[in-house]
């Protein structure tokens, strides 16, 4: 188990400017731009805020795809207006009618960059759940959010259930961002936060594998491109340092989010036999990756522990059946992983990229 650690990490960070307002390049439905909450509304959308993700049944007769095309402007609209939507009764069988199915609800299916952990791919933009130990559970993250451009729509398909937990959770980033410390927002809206990453061929992804390239030169141009600051050591591993703003509004509805992995990429969040073996390993400074306030100060234990709990108190579930489809808005909702026995499959697909520019 503790052979691969890193994968009990992987995350996504924002990167979103902390000091005037962003523009972002967002391809949003012609029928969202009209009326999300009237096209919403169509759909009998069964809401138990606080206990579980916001449910429909769906009478797709055998048909997902047809099911999906004709009722693809509210399903695009129930998501704006709820956060993320999980549609049973689809039955979904195949990974070829999964993919049909994403496509058909989606503008672009995205290809994933800056990878922390590895994923099956079983098309072009169709994805495995990242790896990840079934017995760890896996904190709230926001896909890719750590690139300039991150996607807008999660999409997860269930071909296998698990025979216990392995729920996707979600969690309402407005409402944690207005359940947390006002002392402690305000001084990570004043200082952002830092991510730093020590890549090696032991743990996680490697830098070949993160930049989709061996290029040194190649990786430095992205890393410049994307206001990563790099450094290749002398026995060849590459350290990056990037820092980010931890709260940011989402582009069509205004919302203030908080959207960051503060607490997912620190160190603290490990589970305290892993954290120490890291440590005795990398050291400190050579963690493959941690989290510390905007100014470079460590963050303390009890901090990452506040992040953690207020997540959980606003987290719900609701396991998975075969055939289920879950729609989440990649900005507004936070989602996670319980941990889980027996075999699990959900196919992933992230889509209808935000681009940020003013970087």
């Amino acid at each position: 188990m503790l052979a691969h650690p890193a994968e009990w990490c992987y995350l996504c960070l924002s990167y979103l400017t902390h000091y005037k307002l962003i523009e972002l390049n967002y391809q949003i439905p012609k029928e969202i731009k009209m009326s999300s909450s009237s096209q919403a509304f169509l759909l009998d959308v069964n809401l138990q805020p606080g206990k579980q993700p916001p449910q429909l049944w769906a009478e797709a007769d055998g048909n997902p795809p047809g099911w999906i095309a004709e009722h693809r402007e509210a399903l695009r609209a129930a998501v704006i207006e709820y956060g993320s939507l999980l549609i049973r009764g689809l039955g979904l069988h195949s990974a070829c009618e999964i993919t049909t199915t994403f496509k058909l609800l989606t503008n672009t299916l995205m290809t994933e960059r800056e990878a922390f952990a590895s994923r099956r791919v079983y098309s072009d933009g169709v994805y495995s759940s990242s790896t990840w130990p079934s017995n760890q559970q896996m904190c709230m993250h926001h896909e890719l959010s750590y690139t300039l451009e991150f996607p807008g729509l999660m999409l997860f398909a269930c071909l296998q259930a698990p025979t216990h937990g392995g729920a996707t959770t979600i969690a309402d980033s407005p409402a944690v961002l207005d359940a947390l410390p006002t002392s402690l927002v305000a001084r990570f809206e004043q200082e952002g936060w830092l991510l730093t990453r020590c890549y090696n061929d032991e743990i996680g992804a490697s830098f070949a594998e993160a930049f989709g390239t061996e290029d040194r030169n190649a990786i430095e141009r992205y890393c410049r491109a994307n206001a990563i600051e790099c450094a290749w050591q002398p026995d060849g591993e590459l350290h990056t340092r990037q820092r980010r703003p931890a709260v940011v509004r989402h582009p069509l509805t205004g919302q203030r989010c908080w959207f960051n992995q503060i607490a997912f990429l620190n160190e603290w969040t490990l589970i305290p036999e892993v954290r120490e073996y890291l440590l005795d390993i990398y050291g400190a400074d050579g963690l493959p990756f941690n989290t510390r306030y905007g100014n470079g100060d460590p963050l303390e234990e009890e901090t990452v522990q506040i992040l953690n709990q207020v997540y959980e108190a606003h987290t719900v579930r609701e396991p998975w059946q075969a055939g289920d489809l879950m729609l989440i808005d990649n900005i507004r909702t936070a989602h996670g992983r319980e941990p889980f026995e027996g075999p699990r499959e959900i196919l992933v697909a992230m889509a209808d990229a935000v681009r940020l520019t003013n970087c």
